[in-house]
């Protein structure tokens, strides 16, 4: 059995896991505990990183402590420690880093600095034991981009956003009609007693050729209406969300068609190919069923990372860890810095804008 601490602190969770590949090759989850930060930041109506930083360095010990507890070990039973070192705030990627750091030097494990984007990448197979190669929709406040997924550290980005990241998106909404932090998951439900047909709003590059996102516009689009409109009612505020949710759901349906064929025509031998839909805009009841009707169309299966390994949380980190570890393929701990950018494929140009305002670009 391989069992690998992972520590996550890129924005406002304080994560800790453990995961374990058991003797006959099963994924396990041993421990997870995620302490969210929303109070705190509540007030400001998004996350303030000085914040976050001093929030992580109070509490991260404890939910390490709490993890092992939760998994029966202590720390000389892990094989490796992983934690994110990039792409998120500086502030927190530092705190976990430099934890990790001490507690691999003071036992002699392994640290493996994690891409938080490869954890979310590789969720599939700890939770469904998806095999390579398959096909990545990765949908969060700071990023929006589909990724074919060959193998471990093997990427190629395929599509990503001109400009606004689609979780951003989905924040700026909520701002703009009043609804509390976090955004997201208020926006959503307040379209439940929504009309979607209200608002006639722009589906962003539908139709085109290149693959790519654009969520800016429809923003200004629900700027445009709620100020038009105000000061807004609750159904005025319930029919902005329902028409704005179908406005992205159709969106995204259209765009990821183009690279659910492109996937086919570059594996037609794969007799299930899989679209994986990761990161906290995944957790949109919504969007999953649109994706599941788009994949049905196009003989997908979609795999949607379970609501709790949606948002931030260790177990992708760990898992990510695991695999690397498995793999042979871990970075030179020692001298690895926090990278508050990092692209999981780096050899691919950046798209101007590419979704990089958000906390987590």
């Amino acid at each position: 059995m391989t069992r690998v601490l992972g520590i996550e602190t890129s924005c406002d969770e304080t994560a800790a896991a453990v995961v374990a590949r058991n003797a006959d090759g099963s994924p396990h989850i041993l421990a997870n505990i995620v302490l969210s930060q929303i109070e705190e930041h509540a007030a400001f109506g998004g996350v303030v990183p000085e914040i976050a930083a001093r929030a992580h360095v109070e509490a991260l010990d404890g939910v390490i402590e709490a993890a092992l507890q939760e998994a029966g070990l202590t720390l000389k039973d892990v094989d490796a420690i992983a934690a994110t070192a990039g792409p998120g705030l500086i502030g927190g990627l530092i705190v976990g880093l430099t934890t990790a750091r001490a507690m691999a030097a003071a036992t002699g494990k392994p640290l493996i600095p994690v891409n938080h984007l490869e954890g979310h990448a590789l969720t599939a197979r700890l939770t469904d034991g998806l095999p390579f190669p398959y096909l990545l929709l990765l949908v969060s406040g700071g990023h929006t981009q589909i990724v074919h997924v060959a193998g471990i550290g093997d990427y190629q980005r395929w599509a990503s956003t001109i400009d606004d990241a689609l979780g951003e998106a989905f924040d700026k909404t909520a701002k703009l009609l009043g609804l509390p932090y976090p955004g997201g998951p208020n926006v959503e439900k307040a379209a439940e007693g929504g009309d979607p047909r209200r608002f006639a709003f722009p589906r962003p590059l539908k139709g085109e050729a290149r693959p790519d996102f654009s969520f800016s516009g429809l923003k200004t689009a629900v700027r445009r209406a709620a100020t038009e409109r105000a000061p807004l009612s609750p159904k005025d505020v319930s029919d902005i969300c329902a028409s704005f949710q179908k406005a992205v759901t159709e969106t995204l349906a259209d765009r990821v068609a183009r690279s659910l064929e492109r996937f086919r025509t570059l594996h037609p031998s794969d007799s299930e190919p899989a679209l994986v839909v990761a990161g906290g805009v995944a957790a949109n009841a919504a969007i999953r069923a649109a994706l599941e009707e788009l994949c049905t169309d196009k003989g997908f299966r979609l795999v949607a990372a379970p609501l709790d390994l949606c948002g931030d949380n260790a177990a992708m980190i760990a898992w990510a860890g695991l695999e690397r570890l498995e793999a042979g393929i871990v970075e030179d701990a020692a001298s690895f810095a926090p990278r508050p950018r990092w692209p999981l494929d780096e050899t691919t140009n950046p798209l101007f804008g590419g979704g990089k305002r958000g906390a987590k670009a």
